[in-house]
């Protein structure tokens, strides 16, 4: 039985699973603040030009209400959410790219020769096209 908890330690200290478990926390917290956003500032801005609350807005059928305008609100709301995912996942690609270039950059593999021009392996002390001594 402690085998199995140490196993279970090892795997729920991961880098992987707690960096998850932080992304989890903070999506958590960046949702609440996007639906505030839509439910206090957009919506009410909405409602101005539909002279109501846009969230309250109801289509009542057979003694049935249809929220019609809190379903557009949590459309709004994911569109949001997704859109900022976007822009941070898009941001930390293109940081990542970066560094990958500035490695890329940093440890050249090839040279070229300073008699006939052609690219030759960094090491080569001798051009093997033209034989000139580098």
């Amino acid at each position: 039985m402690k085998k199995f908890f140490n196993e279970f330690k090892e795997f729920a200290m991961r880098g992987n699973i707690m960096d998850m478990a932080v992304g989890i926390i903070v999506g958590a917290a960046f949702t609440a603040i996007v639906t505030s956003l839509v439910n206090d500032i957009i919506s009410p801005i909405i409602g101005i030009f539909a002279t109501e609350d846009f969230s309250d807005l109801v289509w009542t059928v057979a003694a049935v209400d249809i929220k019609y305008g809190a379903f557009i609100m949590a459309i709004i709301n994911f569109l949001l959410v997704a859109f900022a995912l976007f822009l941070v996942i898009k941001a930390m690609n293109k940081a990542a790219s970066l560094t990958k270039k500035t490695e890329e950059e940093a440890a050249p593999t090839t040279k070229e020769c300073p008699f006939c021009k052609t690219e030759i392996h960094i090491e080569a002390t001798r051009c093997p096209h033209c034989t000139s001594q580098l």
